[in-house]
């Protein structure tokens, strides 16, 4: 069992950043990060940072956890994707999951990556001593590096929603993960046929979506009575920003001392690029301060058990403004970039296609967290929709 020291996992995650910025050639065109930033994620403790200190993880509260994340996807917006979807379910795993199967999944010498997500369900048939599942799922981030999947199944009879935990040898992995941007997060289908899953590695998925989310009594800290749901959205939030960060200080660099074409004078004087990045600066500064201050009232509402759904809403109506207003800055970015932010390799550019693909990602669709806020607002909150 790794017992990580959470204090200085920020400092870490800037380590392995740098260190993920090193391999991201490597992760675009192989679909998957390079082994060297895998062993770093390891290594450094930063794939348990959701983990239950009495398992030997971090524990790691929210507005740290954003650090870890925004620090890794800095260097590499596919890194810091894969690191926050895997230390989700793993953090799942270890604090949802029966004490014994917990405990046995963990007690390694390294936590077990555990990839996958709870959308488009399989079906569970009970049997004796657990269940038989069956089903396909998407974009199973970081599955090449996986040992273990999570994902939603829905129990034949009584429909009752699970999110089961099984070993990536009963999995198929279909490796049709073709796209523009964060490539290296592998984020492939994967099928499953009649594997079975023992009871006590399968967990209730209310645990960790039910706006009442009790948490493990067994870890009472604030952190698990938090929706995970939640969670994901600010980490999803960050690695957004950490994309964002890297762009602009790449583009600023950049041209400092690089001059136009025609008349030789410096781009760094012209006002109009100038007025670009006070404006990207601003959305940065502004939406960094939101997701601090979102981490901040989630873990309160968590430790006063106050939650409301108009909180909720409002919460998550906050994700996606952040994350579209991310991506409008680094399209500034791309439009003042010139023709060398076209090639590939170029941070920019990269940040662009990643931030796109980001955005496609069903947390970050405005208009049903939107439409949550705004039914609540007017009093219609049957009307909302529970995400």
């Amino acid at each position: 069992m790794v017992h990580t020291v959470a204090n200085d996992l920020p400092a870490r995650a800037k380590a392995v950043g740098a260190l993920a910025a090193e391999h991201a050639d490597y992760g675009d065109k192989h679909g998957r990060l390079a082994d060297a930033v895998v062993e770093a994620l390891h290594r450094e403790g930063l794939l348990g940072i959701w983990v239950p200190r009495v398992l030997g993880g971090a524990e790691l509260d929210p507005i740290s956890s954003l650090q870890v994340i925004e620090q890794v996807a800095y260097g590499d917006p596919s890194a810091g994707w894969v690191l926050m979807a895997a230390a989700l379910a793993i953090g799942t795993g270890a604090a949802y999951l029966d004490e014994d199967a917990a405990v046995a999944l963990f007690s390694g010498p390294r936590v077990p990556v555990i990839a996958g997500q709870g959308t488009r369900p399989g079906v569970a048939r009970p049997v004796d001593g657990g269940f038989r599942l069956t089903g396909s799922w998407s974009f199973a981030s970081g599955i090449k590096h996986g040992t273990h999947i999570h994902t939603l199944g829905l129990v034949e009879g009584t429909n009752e929603a699970r999110i089961f935990v099984l070993p990536v040898e009963q999995v198929t992995l279909l490796d049709n993960w073709d796209v523009m941007g964060l490539r290296a997060t592998g984020s492939n289908d994967i099928v499953v046929e009649d594997a079975f899953v023992p009871e006590h590695r399968t967990l209730c998925e209310l645990d960790m979506f039910n706006l009442q989310c009790p948490g493990n009594p067994d870890h009472p800290a604030g952190l698990y009575r938090i929706p995970f749901a939640q969670i994901f959205n600010r980490t999803v939030s960050t690695t957004s920003l950490g994309t964002l960060k890297r762009a602009l200080d790449t583009f600023v660099e950049a041209t400092r001392e690089k001059r136009a074409t025609y008349t030789g004078e410096r781009l760094a004087r012209d006002t109009t690029i100038q007025f670009a990045v006070a404006e990207v600066e601003r959305i940065l500064d502004e939406q960094t301060l939101v997701l601090d201050r979102d981490a901040r009232e989630l873990l309160q509402h968590a430790q006063d058990n106050t939650w409301t759904l108009e909180r909720r809403a409002a919460l998550g109506a906050s994700t996606t403004t952040t994350v579209s207003r991310c991506v409008r800055a680094i399209d500034i970015l791309m439009e003042f970039s010139g023709a060398k932010a076209l090639f590939r390799g170029n941070v920019i550019q990269q940040a662009f296609l990643d931030i796109h693909c980001a955005r496609a990602h069903v947390a970050n669709n405005p208009y049903p967290y939107g439409r949550n806020l705004g039914a609540v607002r007017f009093g219609f909150p049957n009307e909302s929709s529970d995400i």
